[in-house]
């Protein structure tokens, strides 16, 4: 379905129950795609200026609650690909990546909110782990894991007692090193908004 018409059909469907607070001990599974977004100017190396583009994988994420509203949340999804240019030379190289992040998170109560949606908030820490790199000339491409802080935001929207569709954005500090043949050639900051719908279910 298009997902114009899965909020549509989310919201016909919301129940006219009362919230009540997440309560501590539950979990919860979110299964949908995310679009990872790099930023536009994702810096200069010693060869160039560099872009690198976005992609859409399926992502799955697992969230216990430690506390009433307060959940502990691991997102992890099918390996990203991005095409790599490097406009200064003319030279396309390719890299994956997985993106794992952990984020402590927390979910408003929706007594004031319209269509018992509930919103939510988290902030984290993303590991980026780079493989299969590729380039279009000779040598051997390397791309450094990166650490960084991770920020989210989101809406859960019910439609059933333990079952809910969501919409939710991140941001992700990636910043990785860049290496040819051994050689450093700088940094390339690709900083991305993740943005993503999925089905969640809490048990």
């Amino acid at each position: 379905m298009k997902l114009q018409s899965l909020v549509l059909a989310a919201a016909t469907a919301l129940t006219m129950t009362s919230a009540f607070a997440v309560p501590a001990g539950t979990w919860s599974v979110a299964a949908g795609a995310h679009m990872v977004d790099p930023k536009s100017d994702n810096g200069t190396l010693s060869v160039g200026d560099v872009e690198v583009d976005d992609d859409i994988r399926p992502t799955i994420s697992g969230e216990y609650f430690v506390a009433d509203n307060v959940g502990v949340e691991l997102l992890a999804a099918i390996p990203f690909h991005h095409d790599i240019y490097l406009p200064d030379i003319d030279v396309e190289a390719s890299t994956q990546h997985l993106p794992p992040t952990l984020s402590l998170q927390y979910h408003f109560d929706n007594d004031m909110m319209p269509m018992n949606i509930k919103p939510f908030v988290g902030v984290g820490v993303n590991y980026t782990t780079f493989f299969k790199e590729k380039i279009a000339i000779a040598g051997d491409l390397d791309l450094d894991d990166s650490v960084g802080v991770a920020g989210h935001v989101g809406l859960d929207i019910p439609f059933a007692p333990t079952e809910a569709f969501r919409i939710d954005a991140r941001y992700m500090d990636i910043k990785t090193d860049v290496s040819l043949d051994g050689q450093d050639l700088g940094e390339v900051d690709i900083s991305p908004w993740v943005y993503g719908v999925a089905f969640v279910k809490q048990f």
